[in-house]
């Protein structure tokens, strides 16, 4: 099959087109190099959060081989618990704070001779969200749940204790989402300890949705809604004298009563921030009766909450399992995932639990780390802070905290985050008194006005462009733009210029598309572009082959993986992403550990509508010669194209050359749920011609083509 299929594309290529060939447009100019980087560090994969029960068959010799084998280099570790809102226990040993055994978590940093293989989470009890910006919607908020017992309680660590600052510089909050516009003119509050003394009631006017879209409004006092002098309690304040129409209330606190919770006055984080035991909202009638709108439960179907922060406070009962399955989740552990090969040796990205975590364990965590001796490149500061709504000033407060904990274990540790969850425009946060709202400026600028920039190694993100279940074939005209342009926006958001940006975690949306060859040809354009770009490095989501359908999507087979697997996790077959893997790190680029120069190039090959049909990107590798990645995103039709190389010194592709394909004619793949199949399965056809300075290339449809000279 691998001969038949390159006979057919050396006759494509050596054969005329009837319209001519379209031109590709090299910037070869030395001075124009776009980005110089090492592909073992460019090009990188993750491995995340896997079922517990699995976990030995993921990290088996023979699998990590075939992991191994797509190329990937440096691999960035996921932290998911912060998704689920939990504590993260790095390492199943620690201390408890209170003597009893439960309170705030510290790993214990001192290795001993058994290996950390399995880590896990552990559910706050004091949650104030029904749902998130993560992936998952386990849980439920204690702020409507019906039990006057359980109460959601603020982060201690950005209250003044910690933060050195007025509480009021962090006012704490929480959201109530009716769904849709109601008539309110009253609140409920159930105050637990401590309580708020100042807070204002508020609702939330504009076009956007106020937690997804928040520079697409304000926030309205109601018209009695400031209480100055709180004496916790459960008072009902009529908030006007008429009801106002609204979607979204908001319970802002800017001063505590600093009296301690039910864990008792011997850690002073029990005594700081505000707790709410329940809250309910609605209407006062002429009688003085309350009506309220909130429906209270424990689950999925109480009135949705959201809260600025969570107290990280829990006990061993709250290890998390998971509810449609017997194990838990299980982020594999750190001796496990430096010992087992899939590293390859190479320093790791790894990361600490931030929003939900305390900045002793951290520092704990790569105190361990560091007397293990594990190469470490990147310490990445918690996990998409935007998909927990917390705000920059709040998010900047625990970072400077967390860095000065971990730079007292080692100076040296480079920092960075705060690993947004998967955009392609800037973030947007509640405008601030100066009216901004660039979620990312505004954490800068906390940084840096309070002498902590230089704890600011690197910014990094998550990249998963497309929403919805389908993903059409036009998506693909949209990257490498999508991919560029937000890398635009983060400097320009004022991120210094020697800042490196990584991509700590990518892949396109999970549905048949991802396992199609839409799949190897969006992974081409988009790690390109993203180095084109100036990126640094960028990390493939992800390299288990843990895969699970889409939770939202009748129509997945599978999300984000290089492989096909049974029902025990063991691979039986690859998919296109694999092979469009390969391209990258076996084809594209010489493999190795040597620095390779990139090149910008224009395509004026395009449809009717003004899309970008190939694009192009052009390497000078360490061995001298040129190597071109090509894709064509037409899904039914070749190009014939021309390589022009802009500058009379550098050559270009002469002699002989070689052309490396994959495309729908190697690879299309036959939907049939959990049984979806490719026929055929690749793997990519070479062929060899020699070249000259009007060789013109066909490009087969549907195709991710490198071509390079040899020697």
């Amino acid at each position: 099959m691998i001969s038949r299929f390159a006979s057919i594309s050396c006759a494509m290529f050596l054969a005329a087109a009837s319209l001519g060939a379209q031109t590709i447009v090299v910037d070869a100019d030395p001075a124009h190099v776009v980005n110089r980087f090492r592909p073992q560090y460019a090009l990188g994969t993750t491995v995340d959060r896997v079922p517990s029960n699995a976990t030995d068959t993921f990290f088996r010799p023979d699998q990590v081989q075939q992991v191994l084998s797509a190329g990937w280099g440096v691999v960035s570790y996921r932290q998911n618990t912060e998704l689920f809102i939990q504590a993260w226990h790095w390492n199943p040993k620690g201390k408890w704070s209170d003597p009893s055994g439960k309170g705030y978590f510290v790993g214990d940093a001192t290795p001993t001779s058994e290996p950390i293989r399995h880590s896990f989470g552990y559910s706050l009890q004091h949650r104030g969200f029904t749902r998130n910006g993560g992936s998952e919607f386990d849980g439920f908020s204690r702020l409507d749940d019906g039990d006057i017992k359980t109460y959601w309680k603020s982060n201690p660590y950005l209250t003044q204790t910690f933060t050195g600052e007025p509480d009021s510089a962090h006012a704490q909050w929480i959201v109530i989402d009716l769904e849709k516009p109601q008539d309110i003119n009253a609140i409920r509050i159930a105050w637990a300890e401590p309580y708020a003394r100042e807070y204002n009631v508020q609702y939330w006017e504009g076009s956007g949705d106020a937690m997804d879209e928040q520079d697409k409004g304000t926030w309205k006092n109601f018209s009695s809604g400031a209480v100055a002098n709180g004496e916790g309690g459960t008072p009902t304040i009529k908030l006007s004298t008429s009801t106002v129409q609204a979607r979204y209330v908001r319970v802002l606190m800017t001063g505590s009563s600093n009296t301690c919770d039910t864990h008792g006055s011997s850690d002073k984080r029990n005594c700081v921030g505000y707790a709410i035991r329940e809250v309910y909202l609605g209407t006062v009638d002429q009688s003085g009766d309350f009506h309220d709108l909130l429906k209270h439960t424990p689950g999925q179907q109480q009135t949705l909450t959201y809260c600025s922060s969570v107290d990280p406070w829990h006990e061993p009962s709250d290890l998390y399992v998971a509810p449609d399955r017997m194990e838990s989740g299980d982020q594999p552990g750190f001796d496990l995932f430096f010992t087992s090969g899939i590293t390859r040796g190479l320093p790791a990205i790894v990361p600490i639990a931030l929003i939900y975590g305390t900045p002793e364990d951290s520092a704990a965590q790569m105190a361990y780390l560091k007397a293990r001796k594990y190469p470490i490149s990147y310490i990445e500061m918690g996990e998409e802070a935007d998909g927990q709504y917390m705000q920059p000033e709040d998010n900047a407060a625990l970072y400077i905290q967390w860095a000065t904990a971990i730079h007292k274990v080692d100076p040296t540790f480079k920092l960075g985050g705060p690993s947004f969850q998967g955009v392609t425009e800037d973030i947007k946060a509640w405008a601030d008194p100066k009216g901004r709202t660039s979620w990312f400026a505004r954490f800068l600028d906390y940084l840096k006005t309070h002498g902590h920039l230089d704890d600011f190694a690197f910014m990094s993100f998550e990249h998963y462009p497309y929403d919805g279940c389908e993903t059409p074939w036009e998506n693909l005209y949209q990257e490498p733009e999508l991919i560029m342009h937000v890398m635009d926006v983060w400097r320009a958001d004022g991120l210094p210029p020697n800042i490196p940006l990584l991509d700590t975690e990518t892949n396109d949306h999970g549905g048949e598309a991802a396992v199609d060859i839409f799949g190897a040809l969006w992974l081409g354009d988009s790690f390109a572009g993203f180095l084109t770009a100036g990126g640094q490095s960028t990390h493939y989501y992800h390299a288990l082959s843990y895969s699970p359908p889409h939770p939202a999507c009748p129509n997945s087979w599978g999300t984000y993986h290089m492989f096909m697997v049974d029902k025990n996790y063991v691979i039986q077959r690859k998919t296109s992403q694999y092979f469009g893997a390969k391209m990258l790190t076996q084809e594209w680029v010489q493999p190795g550990d040597a620095e390779h120069q990139l090149f910008r190039a224009t395509s004026d090959i395009k449809d009717a509508a003004g899309h970008t049909l190939v694009t192009a990107y052009p390497l000078l590798r360490p061995d001298g010669k040129w190597s071109i990645l090509l894709i064509n995103k037409d899904r039914d039709h070749p190009h014939e194209v021309q390589i022009t190389f802009r500058n009379s010194g550098a050559g270009g592709l002469r002699g002989a050359v070689e052309m490396v394909t994959f495309g729908k004619a190697q690879y299309q793949w036959h939907p049939d749920r959990k049984n979806g199949y490719a026929d055929p399965d690749g793997p990519p056809v070479t062929s060899k011609l020699t070249a000259g300075e009007q060789t013109r290339y066909t490009l087969p449809p549907a195709s991710i083509n490198v071509l390079r000279e040899v020697h």
